[in-house]
């Protein structure tokens, strides 16, 4: 082999400790850009959608459906957001398999969609992640992954990626979940009704019975009161329940979904019985990991299969 070529070889499959701890170092940064971007915008969703649900009141409902596409966008940008965090903890936790000059199969998707999303994130962190795997991987493997020639780039972060406007039912269905978390009444429903109650007649043989024929009769509100027997006039001399005690509660909790683009209308359901959160479940699923923290690799997998499942 003449010396140049060898020389060639020797460099490619060499290791570089400094440029592999580099790496991890921007995997590092960019996962806590990531989480602080993420934040922000459910901050600013949460003013967005308050302003919605204030048009749907006024009944300005063209104003609303224009601008609840920019709520949407936002979201579908969260979600790539949250995705990418996804595939840089994997990175990290697989930071073993990164040392070689090969891309491991295992790390390819997640190494790929971080190539060909960075470009167009606002993730200045990404983008040094991103030139660090093509000094790695080289040229061509970057272009393959941004032209995505191969398919090996996540189908989610493609679609998520897109220019196209949300589709009418998207757009209908976030308006309607607006005005369901806001009280709101829309779209309008006519208010039924309930009818009177009926009380039944006291005697066959009595008065009111021939005068309407044996039928029943509408409570009147002079209907004297029964007398209460002493057992319910004990319960009503006991002390109620704090305010908001229902019961004693169940040791198993269920964290509800939350609202995607993908699932505008999330409900946790078991068998045919739909699982309502409470404040409990609110308040562990407004919890998340403390900064830099790394899950393992079952955490990973658990939280990649749900993605799939949106």
């Amino acid at each position: 082999m003449p010396p140049a070529q060898s020389t060639l070889v020797s460099s490619r499959t060499s290791h570089d400790p400094a440029e592999y701890t580099k790496l991890k170092v921007q995997l590092k940064l960019a996962i806590a850009r990531l989480r602080m971007v993420q934040q922000r915008d459910e901050q600013l969703g949460k003013s967005q959608q308050r302003a919605m649900a204030q048009l749907l009141e006024a009944g300005k409902i063209d104003s609303a459906t224009i601008r609840v596409e920019n709520i949407i966008r936002s979201d579908i940008t969260t979600e790539l957001h949250e995705m990418l965090e996804l595939y840089c903890e994997l990175l990290l936790a697989r930071a073993g398999l990164l040392e070689s000059s090969v891309c491991d199969p295992g790390l390819e998707e997640a190494i790929k969609s971080i190539i060909y999303a960075a470009p167009k994130t606002e993730i200045k962190e990404l983008a040094t992640v991103r030139q660090l795997l093509g000094e790695k991987y080289g040229k061509e493997f970057v272009l393959t992954a941004m032209d995505n020639l191969d398919g090996k780039v996540s189908e989610k972060v493609v679609r998520k990626l897109s220019v196209e406007p949300p589709r009418q039912e998207l757009v209908q269905g976030y308006l309607e979940e607006i005005a369901r978390a806001y009280g709101v009444d829309w779209p309008k429903r006519a208010k039924v009704t309930p009818p009177p109650e009926l009380v039944d007649d006291v005697d066959e043989g009595d008065e009111e019975d021939d005068r309407f024929g044996g039928q029943k009769v509408l409570a009147e509100p002079w209907v004297a009161e029964r007398k209460l027997s002493r057992g319910e006039e004990e319960l009503n001399k006991a002390t109620p329940p704090p305010q908001g005690f229902s019961g004693p509660r169940s040791p198993v909790t269920v964290t509800p979904p939350r609202r995607t683009t993908e699932n505008v209308h999330p409900k946790v359901t078991l068998g045919s019985v739909e699982l309502k959160p409470n404040k409990r479940m609110d308040a562990a699923a407004s919890r998340r990991e403390p900064e830099g923290a790394v899950p393992d690799i079952t955490d990973l997998e658990r939280r990649f299969a749900a993605l799939k499942k949106r």
